[in-house]
């Protein structure tokens, strides 16, 4: 069973997304919020799978309700999904920043919605290719950030191949073609690159592989 905590001011939207995750079998919504700070109350007292968080909220918005679940050590199993009205906006960047593992659009089509929920359930980014190259395009206009190349150098060879595969929005059958190796091997090397670097999910990688300076943009 998925566990879903819903946080947004809009009663509709929530009432909207609960009817949708209430008929699934495999879905059940443990609690609703109506701001950041209400969330992450519930989210410590719930221990949901899925937090889905507004960005814009009152008393406590999503990237500082992200920030404080992402910072939590018993909070670790709890995959923050962004909701957002404009896209790709700035907001999302941030939210993926301070921990969120994708983000959803709110005009999503709700067979995409219910797949959305249970791939961030499995512990995957929700982030398709091309979202992943709408963030690059975005990441790579902004400075590096120091001191991450050398947490890099913990990773080996073969897991460093397999995380800039990652942030160029390749799937782990793309990246297993790419290496000529399995899916499963793939997907041991992204978890093995996220143990190491203490990331949360491959979002987090994203990021960092562009912030090491890993991956170079070819317009640099």
């Amino acid at each position: 069973m998925i566990r879903v905590l819903l946080v947004d001011d809009q009663p509709l939207l929530r009432s909207g997304f609960r009817a949708l995750l209430d008929v699934e079998d495999d879905i059940e919504v443990v609690a609703e919020a109506a701001d950041g700070r209400e969330g992450l109350a519930l989210a410590r007292e719930h221990l949901p799978d899925i937090a889905l968080i507004d960005i814009q909220m009152p008393v406590m918005d999503g990237i500082e309700a992200t920030r404080r679940i992402a910072a939590d050590p018993t909070l670790a199993r709890v995959h923050v999904v962004i909701l957002t009205n404009y896209g790709l906006d700035e907001h999302v960047y941030h939210a993926l920043r301070a921990g969120a593992a994708g983000f959803l659009v709110k005009d999503i089509e709700p067979a995409d919605f219910l797949h959305a929920i249970r791939v961030a359930a499995r512990g995957d980014a929700l982030l398709a290719p091309s979202i992943t190259r709408k963030l690059i395009n975005r990441y790579v206009t902004e400075p590096l950030h120091t001191g991450v190349g050398a947490t890099l150098k913990g990773l080996t060879t073969r897991e460093r191949e397999t995380v800039a595969l990652l942030a160029q929005g390749l799937s782990n059958d793309q990246i297993a073609e790419r290496m000529v190796i399995s899916p499963m091997t793939a997907k041991t090397h992204i978890n093995r690159a996220m143990t190491k670097l203490h990331a949360r999910d491959r979002a987090q990688l994203v990021v960092l592989a562009y912030e090491s300076g890993l991956v170079v943009p070819r317009n640099r």
